[in-house]
This record gives structure tokens, C-alpha cells and sequence, in this order.
């Protein structure tokens, strides 16, 4: 029987993204951001864009999968996985967090932590108990190590 699909963390990123347009230009309540301040949001999504591809590079180096909800065969531990248990999540909070200062207006700025708290319950929580269950104390020193987030 085939397992159900699952809405993965890619359309979550679209769909903040699509509100975070939506919530500028229908209820942009007050600019909080000015040109040409707000075109470091452009190097932000750079940086996001960068720490994902690096990031999943790893990944495909060790020959394991990048897929929530699968099996990882190899715990990834080198790279910005020294710094952040998460780069792949943290690289996409930066490009949201670009695309709120490109487009200047506070409401942008309120999909971020809701993005977070979902990818965090959605994703994460269910990717570190598979952790645990798969690598046990190698992960769970890693955990002592490294921070969720920063």
C-alpha cells in the first residue's frame, strides 16, 4: 500500500511566501523598511539560497536521502551542520526574512515565526525523534553539541 503524500516543507516555504506578498500589498499596515536598506534583503535571500544548496550538497555526498519522513542512513555532521542542526530550514527563514525586507511593510514579517513554529512541529520534531531512533547516542551527543536553529 502506498503511503500518503505529504504536503513537504518546500510548498510551506511557497505558500509564506505567496501570504508575505499578499499581506504587502493588501494590508501592508505601515512601511518599516526604506530603500535602500530594504535591498539587504536581497543579499539575504542570497545567503538562504546558498546555505540550502550547500547544505543539501552534503547530503547527496553521503549518498543518503534529503526527504522528510524517510530513513537517513548516514547522520550529517560536517559543514554548516556543525553550526545549526537545521541549515536547510535556517537558509529558508533567510530568504524569507529577505523577501520581508525587499518588500518593506511590517505584515510581511509576521509569516516568518509562523513558518517557523510550523516546519518546527511539522518537520523537525518528526526528523529528530527518526534521528534518535536511527543513530542513538551518536545523535544524541550531536544534539548536545549543536542548537536546533542558532
Amino acid at each position: 500500500m502506498n503511503a500518503p503524500k505529504r504536503v513537504l516543507p518546500p510548498i510551506y516555504f511557497l505558500i509564506s511566501l505567496i501570504v508575505m506578498v499578499g499581506l504587502n500589498f493588501f494590508f501592508p499596515l505601515i512601511k518599516i523598511v526604506q530603500h535602500p536598506y530594504s535591498y539587504i534583503g536581497g543579499v539575504l535571500i542570497v545567503i538562504g539560497t546558498i546555505m540550502n544548496l550547500w547544505a543539501s550538497g552534503y547530503f547527496f555526498k553521503v549518498n543518503t536521502t534529503i526527504k522528510p519522513f524517510q530513513r537517513s542512513t548516514h547522520l550529517v555532521t560536517v559543514g554548516l551542520y556543525q553550526y545549526t542542526r537545521n541549515p536547510m530550514y535556517l537558509g529558508g527563514i533567510f530568504m524569507l526574512l529577505g523577501v520581508a525586507l525587499l518588500l518593506g511593510s511590517l505584515t510581511p514579517f509576521l509569516v516568518i515565526p509562523v513558518f517557523m513554529w510550523l516546519i518546527q512541529e511539522h518537520f523537525i520534531k518528526v526528523e529528530e525523534s527518526e534521528l534518535q531512533e536511527t543513530f542513538k547516542d551518536e545523535y544524541l551527543e550531536y544534539k548536545k553539541q549543536v542548537r536546533r536553529w542558532i
